[in-house]
């Protein structure tokens, strides 16, 4: 009947001008933010879980490896490893073992804003592993960066004296996280450019993180088991929360946002973890430790901003660690 065919129109009508409206997409900054705060959470994890460093970056390899074991099956399938790039993401899943073996056990040590501080160093050493290895001059900015950063690195460590329990070490620790973590990044860069797919190169360099890090334990004396529900608890939040939420929000802000502009930002984790270890865990740095960390962060940005290809570089290494 009319009425019937009217009605039914109407409803089409209204189907219709619903499609044509423009939904809103979260805003990048925000998802960036939450992906910030989701990787600064990594530390605070770490602390209350209350195990040994190597311990905790055993089982958050072994629980992330096995978490995308399906899609690093299917990945291999369609781009398998052979050769060189087989060699170097063996060698690059060693490096990353040993980034979460040295930065966690620095947890140990020294004081969680100078720890995070220490191993967001990454781009410095990024951009000093280019010039040495792969011929690639820095600029004046970079150079001058990189020393604004040193300076900012011997604040941080005089500052830590007399407050952690073994800055020395756990500072040292620290910094080896970060060279550690560069290496990872450039051997898989190198992987990657000979034509394997992120998935299959990421999950053999997690497998062999994990393979790596499990006799680790026994190797120091440490126990794998006799932890309460609690620890476990916070050892899975660990490999979730920065890898799953840290991972997904900084991939999306870099596919809307400049990657010096979100290079630099993520320089805010540091801040977020030194917030949440005060509050929770009574952590006060000094006025000379938080100096240098003010001066050392300004030094990896100003490093940031004169060479892009390092901020993007630095970009791709937090999505891939997590």
């Amino acid at each position: 009947c009319p009425a019937q065919k009217s009605h039914s129109t109407h409803k089409r009508s209204i189907r219709g001008t619903l499609r044509n409206v423009p939904r809103s997409k979260p805003s990048p900054y925000l998802i960036l933010g939450i992906g910030i705060m989701a990787i600064s959470l990594a530390a605070i994890f770490f602390r209350l879980a209350h195990v040994p460093g190597l311990v905790a970056a055993a089982y958050r390899m072994v629980i992330a490896s096995l978490l995308i074991l399906p899609v690093t099956v299917r990945a291999l399938k369609r781009t398998p490893l052979r050769g060189k790039p087989l060699v170097y993401a063996l060698l690059s899943g060693v490096f990353l073992g040993a980034h979460f073996a040295t930065w966690l056990s620095s947890l140990e040590f020294t004081s969680v804003a100078t720890s995070v501080t220490l191993v967001t160093t990454q781009p410095l050493w990024i951009a000093l592993f280019g010039w040495l290895f792969l011929g690639q001059s820095p600029r004046l900015l970079t150079i001058l960066g990189v020393l604004v950063a040193t300076a900012g690195g011997a604040l941080v460590g005089l500052g830590d004296f007399g407050g952690a329990s073994a800055p020395l070490l756990g500072n040292t620790l620290a910094l080896l996280g970060a060279v550690c973590a560069a290496a990872y990044y450039l051997l898989g860069k190198a992987v990657q450019e000979s034509g394997i797919g992120l998935s299959a190169y990421v999950g053999v360099a997690y497998t062999v993180a994990a393979l790596t890090l499990l006799p680790a334990p026994l190797l120091f004396g440490l126990p794998y088991t006799g932890y309460d529900a609690s620890s476990l608890i916070w050892i899975t939040m660990l490999a979730l929360v920065p890898q799953l939420i840290g991972h997904t929000s900084i991939n999306y802000a870099m596919t809307r946002l400049e990657p010096t502009l979100v290079a630099t930002l993520i320089l805010l984790e540091p801040l977020g973890s030194g917030i949440l270890a005060y509050f929770l865990f009574g952590e006060s740095p000094s006025v000379l430790t938080f100096m240098g960390i003010v001066v050392l962060l300004g030094g990896v940005a100003l490093t940031l901003y004169s060479s892009p290809a390092v901020a993007k570089t630095a970009i791709h290494l937090e999505e891939e660690i997590g």
